[in-house]
């Protein structure tokens, strides 16, 4: 049997191998080095294509493509959310992604994104935080204990100092599992039995639940003024966490408004209900948070530009490393030609 050429191989990255190179990079360094990516690519944000998601929704779930380009290169992430897997053993978010050549078309990389998916959300939380959140914030209220909120605490942590961070999960199995994976990481953690309890002292609440409906984790009167709300749960129309009252009281801040309006907390409210794009923000064309006592929300329901940083850190990243292997993806003959007759050749 022949081999393969150089040029039919595509480095791809498995979850085992994902996990033994942020175990080599270390997990907060990892979450430090893909918000700056993020922030990089957030700067040079008129330079992408930008769609929303393109999405296939039924009864159980949603599974959703997600693509966007910067000239020279192209990616995309397969992603689902099924709330219904974890009551059967199964994850509710499972991704992969892709990153490509434009001049060529040709794949550079194929790795695992579930993994990925986590950090690189978490890092974005973390990244708009450092813009968003009230100076020298220390405690957060992590409402909802599911599989992205030890990433969040620790995303938090690495990037703006966290100190303590309030648990809070209708299911107290959640809590107790996250309090137990957050031991021995240098962080404060307190186990809390109701939203209200999580909250108390929080000067960044995170609200991060799966059920895919309209509910209301926050509701009004729940909100003080001077606290940062960093929303992810709302990520697909039909599912909100907040009340519509905490967003006219807030500066909201959306990553691509033409998806966040449908997808986002905003769905709740009018069309031209007023936002930030953060990446203008980003880039010093907006302001942040501009008062002790504003309340500064940030919409995520995450965008494909996130996932393209994270493919372009993963492909630098495994340059000159084992942390991944070649897959013959490409067929590559003699003569471009020529297809059928490698595929003749293949009988010998």
């Amino acid at each position: 049997m022949t081999q393969p050429s150089d040029k039919a191989l595509v480095p791809f990255v498995s979850v085992d191998n994902m996990m033994r190179l942020i175990h080599h990079v270390g997990i907060e360094q990892m979450l430090r080095d893909l918000a700056a990516y993020v922030e990089d690519d957030f700067k040079r944000w008129e330079l992408f294509d930008k769609t929303p998601r393109v999405a296939s929704h039924s009864d159980v779930g949603v599974i959703e493509l997600m693509p966007t380009s910067d000239g020279e290169a192209y990616g995309f992430k397969y992603v689902n959310g099924h709330p219904k897997n974890t009551s059967e053993g199964l994850q509710t978010v499972t991704a992969f992604g892709l990153l490509a050549d434009v001049y060529t078309g040709y794949p550079v990389l194929l790795t695992e994104m579930t993994m990925l998916t986590a950090l690189r959300t978490a890092a974005t939380s973390a990244m708009a935080a450092k813009y968003l959140a009230p100076k020298g914030a220390t405690t957060m209220a992590m409402i909802g204990n599911g599989a992205q909120s030890e990433f969040q605490t620790l995303a938090m942590k690495a990037i703006i100092g966290l100190k303590s961070v309030r648990l809070y999960d209708k299911d107290s199995a959640a809590t107790e599992k996250c309090a137990r994976n957050l031991q021995g990481l240098g962080i404060e953690v307190v186990s809390c039995k109701t939203p209200e309890e999580a909250i108390e002292g929080a000067q960044i609440l995170t609200t991060c639940t799966a059920d895919k409906q309209y509910a209301t984790i926050l509701t009004d009167n729940m909100v003080g003024s001077g606290v940062h709300i960093n929303a992810i749960g709302g990520d697909c129309p039909g599912k909100t966490e907040l009340a519509a009252g905490i967003l006219s009281r807030s500066d909201v801040f959306v990553e691509y408004p033409p998806q966040t309006r449908i997808e986002g907390e905003i769905q709740q409210m009018p069309e031209d209900f007023a936002v930030t794009e953060l990446w203008e923000v980003i880039a010093g064309k907006k302001q942040g948070r501009t008062a002790d006592r504003q309340i500064t929300l940030f919409d995520s329901v995450g965008f494909a530009i996130e996932d393209f940083s994270a493919l372009r850190y993963i492909r630098d990243r495994i340059k000159g490393t084992d942390y991944f292997i070649d897959l013959d993806m490409l067929a590559d003959p003699d003569d471009p030609r020529d297809l059928f007759g490698m595929l003749q050749r293949a009988k010998g």
